[in-house]
């Protein structure tokens, strides 16, 4: 049997469904207080680090008791049956992680993640809250961050190449609650496309992405990608 490569991008929309409030959506945006200039740039972390570090501590303290939906669990599943899968989030709650992924590309990196501002120190953190704000290093005493990217920063270069080249390996592109509009991710399913493969769209409505999507799934990703994986397992059998 011939398993078909599959590669899959994943924003906000595939969290939404575990009660993660989004960066824009609406009346639950986290930017309704605050201007993302404020807290998730460089500059402004150099400017207050203790209120930057009180915001992504208040993230956490929010995130911590979310757990995976059906379309993260849909996607563990799909890794463990699919013997060529990559996953490519944008997400950076890591309930992907939670879920049963193991092969993921964080893109925008990983709330539960702290690096040092100084030298080469990273680990993962998932104490709730943290005991200092903002936190110092344990091997040289500098300032701890997020390991995250934040607005103005570029993408990590060896990350977004294998997510470059996962795609353009890929016999079918899944773009799962995302927009599809922040570049360069936004641009990683036409990898797929410009390479004879297919693009596969879930998303709450009809993004700039649809006029090249083989399909379009509008709803609830927790809803739409284990519906589609369901019929999608009946061609492996």
């Amino acid at each position: 049997m011939t398993f078909p490569k599959i590669a899959v991008l994943t924003g906000a929309g595939v969290s939404k469904g575990s009660g993660i409030a989004t960066y824009r959506d609406g009346a639950d945006s986290l930017w309704n207080n605050y201007h993302p200039q404020d807290l998730a740039t460089p500059e402004a972390f150099a400017r207050d680090p203790k209120l930057v570090w009180e915001f992504y501590d208040w993230r956490r303290r929010m995130m911590a008791p979310a757990k995976p939906n059906a379309a993260h669990l849909t996607l563990a599943e799909m890794e463990a049956v699919l013997p060529d899968f990559t996953l490519v989030t944008q997400n950076i709650d890591g309930l992907h992680r939670e879920a049963g992924n193991r092969n993921i590309l964080y893109l925008h990196g990983d709330i539960w993640s702290v690096r040092c501002t100084e030298c080469d120190y990273r680990a993962e953190d998932r104490r709730v809250p943290l005991p200092e704000l903002p936190p110092t290093c344990p091997r040289c005493g500098a300032l701890l961050r997020p390991d995250i990217v934040w607005f103005g920063e570029a993408l990590d270069p060896a990350t977004l190449y294998r997510a470059e080249q996962a795609f353009s390996q890929a016999d079918i592109a899944l773009v799962v609650g995302t927009s599809a509009v922040v570049y360069p991710a936004a641009f990683l399913p036409h990898y797929t496309r410009e390479k004879g493969g297919r693009i596969i769209e879930f998303n709450m409505e009809k993004t700039p992405l649809s006029r090249y999507a083989a399909e379009t799934l509008l709803g609830p990703a927790e809803e739409t990608l284990p519906a589609w994986w369901e019929e999608f397992k009946k061609q492996l059998v």
